[in-house]
């Protein structure tokens, strides 16, 4: 089978879904096994098949980044979009072909015979996740997807590599921590600076209190485009286009080429701009140096931020400026300046930085500070795409599971949330509510358009 038929209009309900996990297996047919000179000496009973779900602008690191693994075989690629430009450089011309053919090609260079078939291109993931062959899915989806395809994949009993922000909201996030625990699955979070060692080495300075007390802690994130303006006009869907499995659970919405592929973004239906983009990050090493992975800030304020005018196709902050508070005091502002992405924490003693790839501290002395055996020393991940594989086998726990990857995007959408509403809102990180607020409430989950359900 080289490519599944296009089909929105299939039902989507859990009965419809377990039905086709029972039979749809079968005829998609056994996998294309590659010989075993192409991998040493993994053998094929021996390999992790993998999928790959979303075949757009991440997907340039992600699917590299496996293929390179010996005891890994992707036999999958799934995405709405046949093949096209039009993603982040205008250069980039990728979707389920495209990459269906970089797999082959990867594998037809190990092959003895110099060719290589193997690759299935779907363009709805469900019909991915009803073959039994595949152990492992990485979803490299828009965000408003996340949720309900790594549900739906651990229901079927399939491990997750999920994309950072891990969720559209804060609701999705609970539903995410239940499936992994009710189903046992492993879930990795693609915040992939949790197994850089600069990053790693910046925050044991700080957990060890190397600045002091911190005080004050400033997470950089870009700004945004402000995109198509008021009158914008809707757009063809182009040839080889799911819009509507694009749209999924999301609003019904007019087609235009800067609402989809990587401009998703800037559009609140589908993500949470900048502050969930590069923020899922920064934010991230923010609560990976203060200890705060299973918690979060219990108090969000706007400081400025600056949206789009009303009736623009973006509509997601252009400057994010809001602060955070810990209950201990610490204070986080993430806000839009240069560089457009770090972190710098503040102590009563001195201060760290990371900022383009590179730690700086002061004193100077600080950075070459040595951490004693007796000291908090953090998980050590060199590769986060080789630490999810390797739970995968053993069943450990990933460098940043579920809980983790759920507690830094609520973050993101916390303060995106004070940051519309312009007021200071309180909020409980244990029940995860805010504090006599019904409005800001009601915003931490969005409606699923039918047929769509968690």
């Amino acid at each position: 089978m080289r490519e599944a038929p296009m089909n929105s209009k299939r039902s989507t309900t859990r009965r419809d879904f377990l039905k086709c996990l029972g039979g749809a297996a079968g005829a998609v047919g056994a996998p294309w096994l590659v010989p075993a000179s192409v991998f040493g000496g993994d053998a094929p009973s021996n390999r992790i098949h993998v999928a790959l779900i979303g075949c757009g602008n991440q997907s340039r690191v992600d699917l590299p980044s496996v293929l390179r693994y010996d005891d890994v075989q992707v036999v999958a690629v799934c995405d709405v979009n046949k093949g096209s430009y039009g993603y982040a450089r205008p250069e980039h011309f990728l979707g389920r072909e495209p990459a269906r053919q970089k797999v082959d090609e990867h594998y037809a260079k190990k092959a003895p015979s110099g060719s290589f078939k193997g690759c299935d291109a779907y363009v709805d993931f469900r019909d991915v996740l009803a073959r039994d062959d595949v152990d492992a899915v990485m979803i490299v989806l828009p965000d408003h997807w996340h949720a309900l395809a790594a549900c739906m994949a651990m229901r079927a009993g399939k491990d997750v590599y999920c994309q950072k922000p891990l969720t559209r909201t804060v609701h999705d996030g609970q539903e995410m921590i239940k499936a992994v625990r009710a189903h046992r699955r492993i879930l990795q979070t693609g915040s992939q600076y949790r197994s850089h060692g600069t990053v790693r080495r910046a925050c044991e300075l700080v957990r060890n209190g190397r600045i002091g007390k911190v005080e004050k802690v400033l997470s950089i994130v870009p700004g945004a485009p402000v995109g198509p303006g008021p009158g914008w006009q809707p757009m063809p869907v182009p040839e080889g286009f799911d819009y509507e499995m694009w749209l999924g659970p999301a609003p019904s919405a007019p087609y235009h080429a800067e609402r989809c592929l990587y401009r998703f973004r800037y559009n609140l239906d589908y993500s949470g701009g900048q502050v969930t983009n590069n923020g899922a990050h920064s934010n991230d090493i923010v609560q990976w140096a203060l200890g705060t992975d299973g918690t979060g800030p219990v108090e969000f304020e706007d400081l400025g931020s600056v949206w789009p005018p009303e009736g623009h196709l973006y509509n997601t902050a252009v400057t994010t400026n809001f602060r955070a508070r810990y209950a201990n005091g610490v204070e986080l502002v993430c806000r839009t300046q240069e560089p457009g992405f770090g972190v710098r924490f503040e102590g009563s003693e001195g201060w760290v930085q990371y900022a383009e790839g590179k730690l700086t501290a002061h004193p100077e002395s600080l950075a070459d500070s040595e951490i004693g055996a007796n000291e908090i020393h953090l998980p050590v991940s060199p590769n986060h795409y080789r630490n999810f594989f390797d739970c995968v086998r053993s069943r450990e726990e990933p460098i940043e599971p579920v809980e983790v990857g759920h507690r830094t995007a609520s973050v993101c959408h916390l303060g995106n949330i004070a940051m519309q509403l312009k007021r200071k809102l309180r909020w409980d990180p244990q029940a995860e509510r805010f504090i006599d607020d019904d409005e800001a409430n009601r915003m931490l989950r969005r409606p699923y358009r039918e047929p769509w359900s968690l």
